[in-house]
């Protein structure tokens, strides 16, 4: 492994390499066949549908580069056999009276609205490498929290 490495789960590669492929092999083949389709209509400098495909085509082309490097050097990672946590761990955790699940990725991969936490987020590196009963505490926009590991998978 090398410092070029980004480490994913096996989820979270086929995720990007099928936003990959639909980027540019559907959406970049259309897009230009919309920007030929605007350029047809005349005066590019007051044609608000070639100012539209091009700031797309800015947006898609960027995001096909960004998620090649990433592919380029993505490494799944292999979760080892261990009661600690690491990438690819789901974990239950205790906050305030209430249970909370998380699913440890890369940062490549959170969403925290489907329960997936960063590695590298402030509550990720607090968490990684801590056993079951370990508490931790993070630095939130309301203070300091601490959370009770209940469980890692």
């Amino acid at each position: 492994m090398n410092d070029n490495d980004i480490l994913l789960t096996k989820e979270g590669l086929a995720k990007l390499q099928k936003e990959y492929d639909n980027l540019a092999n559907i959406q970049k083949p259309k897009l230009l066949q919309d920007l030929a389709n605007a350029r047809s209509l005349g005066d590019l400098s007051e044609n608000a549908a070639y100012s539209e495909a091009r700031r797309r085509q800015s947006f898609i082309e960027g995001r096909i580069a960004e998620l090649f490097e990433i592919l380029k050097n993505a490494k799944v990672m292999k979760k080892e056999k261990t009661d600690k946590v690491q990438l690819g761990s789901k974990i239950k955790v205790h906050l305030d009276g209430q249970e909370e699940e998380f699913l440890i990725v890369s940062s490549d991969e959170a969403d925290l609205s489907a329960g997936k936490i960063s590695k590298d987020s402030p509550l990720g590196r607090a968490l990684f490498g801590k056993a079951i009963g370990d508490q931790v505490k993070v630095e939130a926009p309301i203070g300091k929290v601490e959370y009770t590991i209940l469980g890692v998978d």
